[in-house]
């Protein structure tokens, strides 16, 4: 790597680290041993040239913070782990391999029954929910991208996530808000469908009444469901990409549409233009509110890192060519906004302390790039 940059970097994380103290935030964002990522916070510098040297410091970036939950934590964290093998093994051509260890993690914790559910609202909802959907999407990712067959521990997980499912097909989120990733109902079974799909030919294994019962269920549910928001039009459009019939092509057109009408003059896409302050999740935190009206952008949001990088994934994916003037916008924007970091910056729309939604942009960030062709190969140079 460029010395120059790496005297870059070290400068500018030493100052991000002392300003995250200075500002009364956590001084790192992950810390474990040997691993010591500072927060994350808006004044740190961007890279004056996105290129290889900065793909390596995003890998890392990556790396050490699935290290770190694994490590100092118990459970799958969706803004984590849970988005670290969601997106991570589907670059393994481009980065090189995943972590083992992160893989090892999600395995040994692969529950073998369900707990007993609860009534939210009227629908039951199982303890960790959330999490075995983010697990299952993550060991088949790594299945899919990584060995390319089914493995028993991932099947094992799937059974699991669909025993999550309430009478209703739907796979209930719980009470707390945190954006992107714990929204609405829609939200995380969409997540969990895909997880089914992308698991390399489990589909087709599965022969138990129980277990296709539970799937036509889900799929009666999500294909019922009708978006409140922009943000679950976008959800859908990715459901529609795993399971295209469940989505008509006048929704699939629609939400393409939406998708155009909500890029900004700069290039870029706001998470905060997506839904009503009041239709991100069944019941808003006042916490959670107070802080997105508080914002000093709240009236005219401008452009951020996860809705421009994952816009750009759900159009590419949708059919849209990688050099429609409007992907190329939105691609330099992503360029021009990396910090050195290797992250892509962006505040917590729920709570102002680590901002992992940081993480989760970073992650979803490299996928926007590689699917245009825009992700340099690093697997040759030093980590």
């Amino acid at each position: 790597m460029n010395p120059i940059f790496l005297r870059s970097l070290a400068l500018s994380l030493t100052i991000g680290s002392l300003t995250a103290v200075d500002k009364g935030r956590p001084a790192f964002q992950y810390e474990s041993d040997g691993i010591r990522v500072p927060s994350a916070t808006a004044d740190e510098p961007k890279v004056k040239l996105f290129g290889p040297a900065s793909v390596l410091a995003a890998r890392k970036y990556l790396d050490d913070g699935a290290l770190h939950w694994v490590r100092e934590k118990s459970c799958v964290a969706c803004h984590s782990t849970g988005v670290y093998l969601a997106e991570r093994p589907a670059l393994t051509k481009l980065l090189g391999p995943p972590s083992e260890e992160v893989l090892k993690d999600f395995i040994e914790t692969v529950p073998t029954k369900n707990g007993k559910p609860r009534l939210v609202r009227g629908v039951k909802y199982f303890g960790g929910s959330i999490q075995s959907v983010w697990r299952s999407l993550g060991l088949a990712n790594w299945d899919r991208h990584v060995t390319g067959k089914l493995s028993d521990h991932t099947d094992k997980s799937l059974r699991h996530t669909l025993n999550c499912l309430a009478d209703e097909g739907l796979i209930k989120t719980y009470s707390e808000t945190e954006i992107p990733y714990i929204t609405t109902d829609f939200q995380l079974t969409v997540q969990a469908a895909r997880a089914l799909v992308t698991a390399p030919g489990w589909l087709a294994t599965v022969k138990d009444a129980d277990s296709l019962e539970r799937i036509d269920r889900m799929k009666k549910w999500l294909r019922d469901h009708e978006p409140i928001s922009d943000f679950e039009r976008a959800v859908q459009l990715q459901l529609s990409l795993d399971m295209p019939d469940l989505v008509p092509m006048a929704k699939r057109k629609a939400a393409i549409e939406m998708l155009w009408r909500q890029q900004l003059p700069d290039g870029g896409w706001s998470t905060r233009r997506m839904s009503d302050l009041m239709k991100w999740h069944e019941k808003m935190d006042p916490k959670v509110l107070e802080m997105i009206r508080g914002e000093p952008d709240a009236a005219n949001p401008g452009s951020d890192a996860y809705l421009t990088a994952w816009a750009i994934v759900l159009l590419r994916e949708s059919g849209i060519g990688k050099d429609d003037a409007r992907i190329r916008k939105g691609i330099r924007w992503l360029k021009e906004n990396q910090r050195v970091s290797g992250r892509w910056w962006m505040k917590s729309l729920y709570r102002d302390t680590y901002h992992y939604i940081t993480y989760i942009s970073t992650a979803v960030a490299l996928h926007a790039l590689a699917s245009c062709d825009e992700l340099p190969n690093v697997t040759q140079l030093k980590r």
